[in-house]
């Protein structure tokens, strides 16, 4: 039904006038959405009520779970997530510099696309994949044992967790810093050259005010992923000494079952996420952005013989680093008997479990995206018409970006401790895994279905209301044939998302419920490596398959 602009009609958010004698309208779309933000509400909430009742029920040990033990995981985790943080970004500026300096080169916008790939690949062939080359028995073991003067002790511990995470976030710095000094106006680099300007003033006029201004976010924002750690801690941490609280969560579950120190360790990890989200908020940064980078772009200042030199070692330097895991990733796959492997049982079981709860876990988020975004569409609609702003419509506005205060291990830790009562939590686990990783997805799958849906909407919606299309019409012919390629990107992106995704089966997983990494970290833990990186393989190639898949789709749906 169509929304009469009445202004004697009560805005929305508040109830309806005495004096109107009739009862407050539904607004079109506006159901589905509140659906939505009660599936996202119940599971966090109940997350919460989990975490009470266990406390409630055995307060005395959740207290003293809040001993030395906690504070020294505590500490830890921002230990190694700032050094990982400083490892991350300072390089960064570097190769972000040594990029802009040289936009056009023969293979840029491969190594652009280079530096996307460990953002696409699942935490734990990453991993794998850092073990193979550098691990005691890596490709690299030889040549560091010689450099370190004896046997290569491997990289457990606290160096593998910064080893690993300086993988997955030199290039996301880079991108992101690179954006940056893209988006100098390029009246700047013209007054540069005519100037006279050399390479240190360049930078220290030109360059360092745009990084500065995008240092913070992106430092806050590497801060947080690594945070919120959980894989890669698990499979490099290398035991007690090298834990974060997420981990330990995981051990206090399903090793020790000691639910009040899984509470504690939880309420801990939540206020530490909490004060990093705040954090960000202040300084700008988005957890959920993506970089957009210019693949060349004009430059008035030319570089020196000597400086395109050290720049294309740098930037060779760079290149290596995230190549080196992926290339030794595929190399000890290789190396396995991926013939045998694929013709196990076991495996076959956990590839189509991992394909059916990934495809469920996207068509959830998905579905729960489209009806927050077509809500906030129908309250914005309704208050440009004189309506008040509701919190309807902030909570549809942000409610997808809010369960990135909440890591996905928090949430099945305080579902874990409630349903043990009730019901035989393994056997849940389906439902747990669909459910957590469709609604850990939903604030990348908006960045794909917003923008579109914004744009038709300003094209058509004048139209459809003088024509008077509304309801399932409305959404069947105006709204839903230009989101059908943003819904396939958004799709794949979630389906790529939760296939690699280890925290949530990790806490659920069974020898009756496996995924595929589940399977791969049973297999290391069990020594059977060459199985582990055959594993590896297969799971890296259906995720990095799924994301070209949802880049391609992305980029005709920008067109």
């Amino acid at each position: 039904m169509a929304v009469r602009s009445d202004p004697t009609r009560p805005a929305l958010g508040r109830p309806p006038s005495p004096r109107g004698g009739g009862s407050a309208r539904v607004l079109p779309g506006l159901i589905p959405g509140l659906v939505a933000l009660a599936f996202i509400a119940l599971l966090i909430g109940g997350a919460f009520v989990g975490l009470l009742v266990e406390a409630a029920r055995n307060p005395a040990g959740a207290v003293s779970a809040f001993d030395t033990y906690l504070l020294r995981i505590a500490g830890f985790t921002l230990w190694q997530a700032a050094l990982s943080t400083v490892l991350s970004v300072a390089p960064a500026i570097v190769v972000a510099r040594a990029l802009s300096r040289h936009p056009r080169f023969p293979g840029r916008a491969a190594l652009l696309r280079l530096f996307s790939l460990p953002l696409a690949l699942p935490a734990v062939v990453a991993a794998l994949g850092m073990l193979a080359l550098y691990g005691r028995a890596g490709f690299l073991a030889p040549l560091l044992g010689w450099f370190a003067g004896g046997d290569w002790p491997g990289i457990y511990g606290l160096s593998g967790i910064l080893a690993a995470h300086v993988f997955f976030n030199l290039p996301l710095a880079s991108r992101l810093l690179l954006e940056a000094l893209d988006a100098v106006p390029d009246d700047r680099w013209r007054l540069a050259s005519q100037l006279g300007m050399g390479p240190r003033a360049a930078f220290n006029l030109v360059e360092w005010p745009a990084i500065r201004v995008a240092l913070p976010g992106a430092a806050g924002l590497i801060f947080m992923l690594c945070v919120a750690s959980f894989t890669v801690v698990l499979m490099l941490g290398g035991g007690p000494g090298a834990t974060t609280l997420e981990v330990a969560i995981y051990q206090a579950l399903r090793f020790d079952f000691d639910p009040a120190r899984a509470v504690a360790l939880t309420l801990a990890q939540l206020v530490l996420t909490v004060a990093v989200i705040a954090m960000l908020a202040r300084i700008g940064a988005d957890p959920a952005r993506e970089p957009n980078i210019a693949v060349s772009r004009r430059r008035f200042v030319a570089a020196s013989t000597g400086e395109t030199a050290a720049n294309a070692a740098i930037i060779l330097l760079a290149a290596l680093f995230v190549a080196g895991p992926l290339a030794a990733t595929v190399a000890a796959g290789l190396g396995a008997d991926l013939t045998r492997l694929a013709g196990e049982a076991s495996v076959q079981r956990a590839a189509v479990t991992s394909l059916a709860l990934a495809a469920l876990s996207a068509a959830l988020a998905v579905t729960l995206t489209l009806a927050l975004v077509l809500a906030r569409a129908a309250l914005e609609a309704a208050r440009r018409r004189g309506a008040d702003r509701s919190w309807l419509e902030f909570a549809s506005d942000t409610g997808a970006g809010f369960v990135l205060v909440v890591p996905p291990v928090v949430i099945g830790a305080g579902w874990f401790i409630l349903l043990r009562t009730i019901a035989d939590v393994f056997v849940l686990a389906p439902v747990m895994v669909v459910t957590v990783n469709a609604v850990m997805a939903m604030p990348f799958v908006l960045r794909a279905v917003r923008p579109a849906h914004d744009a038709a909407s300003a094209r058509y919606d004048r139209l459809a209301e003088q024509l008077g299309i509304t309801g399932w019409n409305r959404f069947r012919l105006v709204d839903l044939p230009p989101l059908r390629r943003p819904l396939a990107t958004g799709l794949a992106f979630a389906m790529a998302l939760s296939l690699g995704d280890l925290g949530v089966i990790a806490l659920y997983g069974s020898d009756a419920v496996q995924t595929l990494p589940y399977l791969l970290l049973q297999r290391m833990g069990s020594y059977r490596t060459q199985d582990a990186a055959g594993l590896a393989l297969f799971l890296g190639l259906l995720c990095l398959g799924l994301m070209l898949l949802a880049d391609r789709l992305g980029r005709r749906a920008s067109r």
